[in-house]
């Protein structure tokens, strides 16, 4: 299976070190990349990431999808940015909601990166997460439709320099119209028909994900969570094809 075809990205949410890096070697092949989030961050750091690394073979190692949601002041941001550089993640994200010049500088520091080591991780903008509804977003003070609220952070995002942003399958379209083709649409919330949604509220199969142009499918329980991880994993690329 072509890994640069792939685009599954499979969400590792653990503390343990061993069942991570057991996952990460297992899944090598059928994943394009494994999300590290906050749950392994918090326990281990990135001394934890290069530890996992490490108990992984090199020859099975996936790339890292770093998914810290930074939001901070925009000086902060830039240093976790660069902060990042002992691991080399391919992808990072921060909150489009912590506005333009926090973006900008998130980018501003990962080009730092590639001009002093020759890659650079993208940087990808959170617009409204997946498990928000519109009583969600109306309870934290936004009025706007959470389409119309996700599609103006997407905006905001492009005109920052992102890569692109996270987003629920159901804003996919909205967003290529606004922000075009290139723009890479990262997509959580991802359930294979039948699977329990467990928290999230705004969800699409995967088929129906990468049919609205989805770049990469963020999920994670329903291959975590299998008796057979790799074979969960092999269906769901199969169901997409």
């Amino acid at each position: 299976m072509s890994l640069t075809k792939n685009r599954i990205i499979c969400a590792i949410d653990t503390t343990d070190k061993e069942k991570a890096a057991k996952l990460a070697s297992d899944l090598y092949g059928h994943v394009c990349a494994i999300k590290i989030g906050l749950e392994f961050f918090t326990a281990h750091g990135i001394d934890g990431i290069i530890q996992l690394a490490d108990m992984v073979p090199e020859e099975r190692q996936c790339p890292i999808f770093l998914d810290l949601k930074l939001h901070d002041i925009p000086n902060t941001v830039a240093k976790a940015v660069k902060a990042t550089v002992r691991i080399c993640p391919f992808l990072m994200t921060v909150h489009a909601s912590g506005g333009k010049t926090m973006m900008k500088a998130a980018m501003e520091a990962a080009k730092e990166i590639e001009i002093k080591w020759l890659s650079r991780p993208m940087i990808v903008g959170v617009t409204v997460l997946t498990s928000f509804d519109q009583n969600d977003l109306n309870g934290i003070g936004v009025g706007a439709q959470v389409s119309d609220q996700v599609v103006r952070l997407a905006e905001l995002a492009r005109e920052a320099g992102l890569d692109g942003v996270v987003c629920s399958s159901h804003e996919i379209e909205a967003i290529r119209k606004a922000c075009g083709a290139d723009f890479k649409l990262v997509v959580p919330g991802i359930r294979p028909a039948g699977s329990d949604v467990g928290d999230q509220k705004r969800v699409l199969t995967p088929k129906e994900a990468v049919s609205k142009g989805a770049d990469y499918l963020v999920i994670g329980r329903p291959i975590t969570e299998a008796a057979d991880p790799k074979a969960a994993a092999q269906a769901i690329w199969k169901s997409i094809q």
